[in-house]
């Protein structure tokens, strides 16, 4: 497939990274966003991000939501970086506008490789995971806390065009090109059902978080879980771990928390799950450490930690709690 019309739908931190990447790399990338600022800030002043290597800055063309309705193009690939629980709607907006052989890459947490096939077909859609730190908190700049080099997507080789995903991709960081990616992005849901949301829960950044005392045993005991109900997904190595580190390794779960903090994870960098509840919004819970409970259900296997996980998040969001160091004692089970 020729690329030559790329979308980003969703241009948050991640997303406008990921499309500032390829505008380096001489592509030509739609920004489609859905806060208002932002989009206003960076049709005037560009997008600038800044990285530990230096401040890029970048002038896309930029739609809102709302200005989807007057393209008149049709886009050979469409780079979807939505939160995991607008994945649905967001494929729907955007598949009129798709190529008859296009695709949209689900570059999402969460396990929505299926729901976005579910929109545009399976020929259609492409499974990724996703590995940056970023962190944006005013429109128009992004705070992203890894260069390229130390960022990591895994896509599916085996999609009708998942090699076009990956050779664009790799202009974002190293890409690893897997033949199953329904394990691949279950692994990346242990790592997430780990971090995310209980260092969040803290209100800290990740490293100050897996600093309090009996926050690492909490979070493995949530990624064990996790791997005890992958069901028919395999253990892959992601993160640029090898077949033979994980075949070596006494406890998965502990390889990969040491392999986030210690490549992927810098002084200062929040998670997602924090920043969203910064500005007041849900987060995805419910799409890392709910889905989680779910399977665990579905095979009879009990997950308490990660109940307690989501039932805690659940309370920050209803405003009942704030994120402290209180909510550690609160997502150990009872």
């Amino acid at each position: 497939m020729s690329i030559s019309s790329i979308a980003v739908l969703g241009t948050g931190a991640n997303g406008a990274s990921i499309g500032a990447d390829l505008i380096d790399a001489g592509l030509d990338p739609v920004f489609i966003e859905q806060w208002p600022a932002h989009v206003e800030a960076m049709r005037a002043e560009g997008l600038r991000v800044h990285t530990p290597s230096g401040t890029r800055h970048v002038h896309p063309r930029v739609l809102h939501l709302c200005e989807v309705a007057t393209l008149r193009e049709r886009f050979d690939l469409v780079l979807l970086v939505t939160k995991a629980y607008d994945a649905r709607w967001a494929s729907a907006l955007i598949e009129p506008y798709l190529a008859d052989d296009g695709a949209i890459a689900a570059v999402q947490n969460g396990m929505t490789t299926q729901t976005v096939a579910d929109v545009v077909g399976p020929d259609r859609c492409v499974g990724t995971v996703i590995e940056i730190s970023s962190t944006m908190t005013e429109p128009g700049i992004v705070h992203r806390h890894v260069d390229p080099e130390r960022s990591w997507f895994a896509v599916d080789a085996t999609a009708p065009r998942g090699p076009d995903v990956a050779d664009v991709l790799s202009h974002a960081g190293e890409v690893a090109r897997v033949d199953d990616i329904g394990s691949a992005k279950w692994m990346k849901l242990v790592s997430n059902a780990s971090v995310l949301v209980p260092t969040a829960a803290l209100g800290l950044p990740m490293v100050d978080a897996i600093r309090v005392p009996g926050m690492r045993e909490l979070m493995l005991d949530a990624g064990r879980e996790a791997l005890r109900v992958a069901g028919e997904h395999r253990v892959l190595p992601i993160f640029g771990l090898t077949e033979a580190s994980i075949a070596e390794s006494d406890d998965v779960v502990d390889t990969m928390l040491d392999v986030l903090y210690s490549r992927f994870t810098v002084p200062g960098a929040t998670t997602t799950v924090l920043q969203d509840w910064g500005k007041g919004r849900r987060s995805e819970v419910d799409d890392i450490n709910g889905a989680v409970v779910a399977a665990g259900r579905r095979l009879g296997i009990p997950t308490p930690v990660n109940d307690a996980i989501v039932a805690v998040g659940h309370a920050i969001e209803r405003g009942e709690y704030e994120p402290s160091l209180a909510a550690l004692d609160r997502m150990r089970p009872a």
